[in-house]
């Protein structure tokens, strides 16, 4: 056990905040209040769920969260540092090397590569993973959207009568049932499947890999792009193949890019990408909406070489009931809603106090 209080260095992201939320009694009070907001609408009681977090981990509580946002700032802070978590952050053996007390190390995820977890095993420090609920929300949103726009669900959901359906374009003529089944009485054409087609992925991190695994249980061929390729036993555990990115904007039938927001992601996807898109594919995006080029974006949808669109974060938080891309009925919009309910996120985070607090016994 580590004398009292343990000291914990935390990558500072605004759901890992909340470690310090739980664990840190000097923790801001203003922040506290805005995480209780937050969390309200699911959790009315945040105080009791940072409670329940310290039963879990009683030897963790109280600690000292540090909480760091650059590689700098972590090397500053990991040197008496009893454990350590990171989303995005690397610790490199020189960290190790440093950090004379650090006993483990949790990354909030599972792609371990940018931890030196060699230098690690050799000093005996732990390293854990937790595969996030949040990020499998967010690959079920993905096929979700897919679904939504491959079988135009979005267009005929509650266009039941004969009424509804002339207002979407769908005027009624009843097949002659002498003859003829009736499954598709609405005649709705361009209905497609998702088995049989390919799906590139651009950036086949944490939420990525999650989008291809099920994918793959779609009997989609899966494509993925990304700097670093690989290896060959990950790319066997999730059925995708490499590619580069023009090959993969020619070959899918689904693009979804899955990267953050940083200046070499933004507008990654523009006019000279959309060309060299298959024409009729659909692009799904449950990143960030800058990934794509929203006036590209739009060029495109008018000149019908998109199949569709989904997007989820908006490119405007709350968004615009005039916004152009609602004008198109082959484009969805959600409102940010893919890493839900909250509890995948306060689970995940209650699952790593945990495992900290055991490794610190």
């Amino acid at each position: 056990m580590p004398p009292s209080p343990p000291i914990l260095v935390v990558e500072d992201d605004p759901f890992t905040r909340i470690v310090e939320l739980a664990l840190d009694p000097k923790a801001s009070a203003e922040r506290r209040a805005a995480y209780a907001d937050f969390f309200s609408h699911e959790v009315p009681d945040f105080e009791g769920w940072c409670a329940s977090v310290r039963a879990r981990a009683p030897g963790l509580f109280p600690a000292q969260v540090r909480l760091v946002d650059s590689p700098q700032a972590l090397r500053e802070q990991i040197v008496d540092a009893h454990a350590a978590i990171v989303e995005s952050l690397g610790i490199t053996r020189a960290d190790v090397e440093a950090a004379a007390k650090l006993a483990a190390i949790h990354k909030y995820g599972v792609v371990v590569r940018g931890i030196d977890t060699d230098a690690c095993a050799a000093r005996g420090i732990k390293v854990l993973t937790i595969r996030r609920r949040a990020n499998i929300a967010c690959a079920e949103v993905a096929i979700g959207l897919m679904l939504t726009l491959a079988k135009k669900m979005h267009r005929l959901a509650g266009r039941i009568s004969v009424e509804r359906l002339a207002d979407a374009g769908y005027p009624y003529r009843p097949f002659d049932r002498r003859h003829t089944p009736n499954s598709n009485w609405a005649r709705v054409p361009g209905i497609a499947m998702l088995h049989g087609t390919t799906a590139g992925i651009i950036g086949l991190g944490e939420i990525g890999r999650e989008i291809a695994l099920r994918a793959a249980a779609f009997d989609m061929r899966v494509l993925y792009y990304q700097r670093t390729r690989l290896g060959a036993a990950e790319e066997r555990d999730l059925h995708a193949t490499y590619a580069t990115l023009d090959s993969l904007l020619g070959e899918s039938d689904w693009v979804v890019p899955q990267l953050p927001t940083s200046p070499s992601t933004r507008n990654l996807i523009g006019r000279a990408e959309f060309e060299r898109m298959k024409p009729g594919a659909f692009l799904v995006n449950v990143s960030r909406a800058d990934v794509v080029d929203r006036s590209a974006l739009i060029a495109a949808l008018r000149a019908g070489r998109l199949g569709g669109f989904a997007l989820d974060p908006l490119y405007e938080e709350p968004g615009r009931s005039d916004d152009e891309l609602l004008r198109f009925d082959n484009v969805v919009l959600i409102p940010h809603i893919a890493a839900q309910p909250r509890f995948n996120a306060l689970n995940d985070l209650s699952d790593m106090i945990a495992a900290l607090g055991h490794e610190l016994q």
